[in-house]
């Protein structure tokens, strides 16, 4: 009945846990499917309607980003509260294939539960689609045990064994399976079996995208042997099969999710290494995953599996859009691009010229840490490669190394030391150009970018290293090859600052330095005028180093130094405001531990000398009014002593009265007093003081 119903407008669609890698890009694939069935490829002009309107639920853990393809997230619902938000939707769609944790694996077998108790209160038909992974497969064996390249069929899903660890996984796969069949059922139910998803960013194999990014490690490490077949998809075409089983409804409720690769852990990244990093690899202990935080226990068993599966019935059930059909290894250029633009992973690449002394180096230096790109000075550049061609030649491991490898580098090895002795100690300018390049077109570099210090200094030098010649595509005589001028964008520089400064300022800064530091910086009174001198001369030449840029398009940003700021505060702020934020990955955790470090260090530092001159004024304060205080001390001394003998002096005539008249008669009546002993003394006192008052 209500798979004939019609349906009016978009179907409302539940993914669970949207702000995980998995359904966050399943979500996002169906929100820009169109009623046509085909993704939304020219926003402007939109081939048809949203086909579907897509709801989820975010863990309370999650940073809950508002994303404009879910329409609404629920934040850890109760029971109850996610029920009454799965009976709104037409399918519900649980994701367990993303390294489930086993209170989400339980999640989907309660949804599955409650929606199978609720199905006679449905008005229409239900959907409940599961994702889960490959890993309830992984024990599975082949039906001759002695074929070695045996292939499993969807068909086969029968006889699946789960991986210990995912014997939950396969559980709620037959519950689904159970629970969602029958021809009078309200709630059908699919199982979709995926491959190990890729793309979009990464996520079980980011470490090794990442790795190679950064490109820390010499060889990226394969962890294991490396020999097993890793059953695979693209998460968007993940997100297509799911799609399907929607739209197309099929007679089979088992999906096996995977693409046309049949590529080995070693194979894929091999790959990887050789497309972003050093384009070598290693095999290290499984343990060494754990060990250097790579991986989660969890994490290893999926890239441990070793199964090759049949794609064929998906190809011939399903209209899959692919995105990778032929796998991550035969699409990694793809996969890459996806990768950068998801993690917006973009080179910046960064110009600094500017006469001696301006301060190209400390700004550069300030720069790099802050975008975490490489510095380029080209003495350095030339030592670093003679340092690489001399440990290539010494290399002990020599299988490593082919013969055609080790003599080409003896051969440029020799070139330039021919030329260093020829030049006395200086290179050609063609072997200068050729190993500059290089280094620019090294793999960090072209990942990174960098930040280009003080060199190339002539317009010729900058039409040696970065142009190079392009076809014209707009001839019409295809027999004509047409060479128009070009240059390398993946090696020029995007941003050209100009730093400058008086030839006085330059001159005054230099003199203030130590006899030591302007040597080594050749900043002596011999070294620094005549470069100061050829600098200016440069920089006025017909065609300088500024123009070659400005022809380019590429308009350099000029940046006057007039103070001896000598962290270049200003000059980095307006750089960083123009450049705009890093487009690589932060620091590490350990990194970042000791950045923090040596911002509390500073920070108590701070404080300490901050304390320690509040101490120093309040002691000055007190020194200053110490003279001021003793000496009021004093006066109030004196007043004190006055006034003491004012009042004796006052007091002297009441007691010569009182010794003369008074003292007489008290002591008489008190003598008498002791004889008589009354029973009340002090009236007895008084009666004798007055018979003697009366009688005198």
């Amino acid at each position: 009945m209500g798979d004939e119903q019609q349906q009016t407008g978009p179907q409302r669609i539940f993914v669970s846990d949207v702000d995980r890698y998995s359904s966050k890009h399943i979500a996002k694939f169906l929100s820009t499917c169109l009623t046509e069935g085909t993704p939304e490829e020219d926003e402007a002009s939109p081939p048809g309607e949203p086909a579907f309107r897509v709801v989820g639920s975010v863990s309370s853990s999650s940073k809950r980003d508002r994303t404009s393809f879910v329409q609404e997230q629920y934040v850890s619902p109760s029971q109850d509260e996610l029920l009454q938000h799965l009976l709104e939707c037409d399918v519900v769609v649980y994701n367990i294939s993303d390294n489930a944790t086993q209170e989400q694996v339980a999640k989907a077998s309660w949804a599955i539960t409650a929606l199978h108790a609720e199905q006679e209160n449905f008005k229409s038909q239900k959907m409940f689609i599961l994702v889960s992974t490959l890993m309830t497969w992984a024990m599975t064996k082949p039906q001759d045990p002695d074929e070695t390249d045996y292939v499993l069929s969807e068909e086969e899903f029968r006889r699946r064994r789960p991986h210990p660890s995912f014997k939950d996984h396969n559980d709620v796969e037959k519950l689904v399976l159970k629970l969602g069949r029958g021809k009078k059922s309200k709630l059908a139910g699919y199982v979709v079996a995926s491959g190990l998803q890729y793309g979009m960013g990464e996520n079980l194999f980011h470490y090794f995208f990442k790795v190679s990014w950064m490109g820390k490690f010499p060889k990226v490490p394969v962890f294991g042997e490396g020999t097993n077949n890793i059953p695979m998809i693209h998460v968007n075409d993940l997100a297509g099969v799911i799609q399907n089983i929607i739209e197309l409804k099929p007679k089979s409720k088992y999906t096996v999710a995977v693409d046309d690769s049949k590529n080995t852990l070693e194979e894929i990244i091999k790959m990887i290494s050789n497309t972003l990093g050093p384009g070598e690899i290693i095999n290290v202990p499984e343990q060494e995953a754990i060990a250097t935080k790579g991986f989660e226990p969890e994490e290893l068993q999926f890239l441990s599996v070793n199964l090759r599966l049949d794609v064929e019935i998906l190809k011939e059930s399903f209209n899959i859009q692919w995105t990778s059909e032929s796998g991550l290894v035969e699409n990694m250029d793809v996969v890459v691009e996806e990768y950068k633009n998801t993690r917006q992973l973009h080179p910046i690449r960064i110009f600094l010229v500017g006469p001696p002394s301006v301060g190209k180096t400390t700004v550069a230096e300030r720069l790099c840490r802050h975008y975490q790109i490489h510095h380029i000075r080209l003495k350095e550049v030339i030592e670093e490669k003679i340092t690489q061609l001399k440990e290539l030649l010494n290399e002990n491991d020599a299988e490593h190394v082919s013969e055609e490898v080790a003599a080409a580098a003896q051969a440029q090895l020799d070139n330039i030391n021919k030329s260093m002795e020829k030049n006395a100690g200086r290179l050609d300018d063609h072997l200068v150009f050729e190993i500059f390049r290089e280094k620019l077109n090294s793999k960090p570099c072209r990942n990174q970018g960098f930040i280009l210090d003080g060199f190339p200094k002539t317009y010729a030098q900058a039409q040696f290293i970065f142009e190079e010649d392009e076809m014209d595509e707009d001839t019409e005589d295809q027999d004509v090859i047409i060479k128009k001028r070009g240059y390398n964008k993946k090696i020029t520089p995007e941003h050209v600052i100009a730093l400058e400064a008086s030839d006085d300022f330059l001159t005054k800064r230099v003199q203030g330095l130590t006899e030591s530091v302007a040597e080594k910086m050749r900043y002596t009174q011999d070294e620094f005028l005549p470069r100061l001198t050829r600098y200016r001369q440069l920089s006025g030449a017909e065609e300088s180093l500024l123009d070659f840029f400005d022809e380019l398009e590429i308009h350099p940003e000029h940046m006057e130094v007039t103070t001896d700021d000598l962290e270049y505060t200003d000059v980095v702020k307006k750089i960083t405001v123009m450049v705009g934020v890093p487009k690589n990955y932060g620091l590490s955790p350990e990194e970042q531990e000791e950045v923090d470090r040596k911002k509390e260090k500073l920070r108590r530092q701070t404080m300490a000398a901050e304390a320690a001159e509040n101490k120093r004024r309040n002691e000055t304060a007190l020194a200053a009014m110490a003279a001021p205080y003793e000496e009021w001390k004093k006066n109030v001394a004196e007043v004190k002593r006055q006034e003491h003998e004012l009042l004796e002096a006052h007091s002297l005539p009441l007691r010569n009265y009182l010794m003369k008249y008074v003292m007489p008669s008290l002591s008489e009546a008190m003598l008498e007093g002791c004889k008589v002993r009354p029973e009340d003394p002090v009236d007895f006192l008084a009666e004798h003081l007055l018979q003697n008052n009366q009688e005198d």
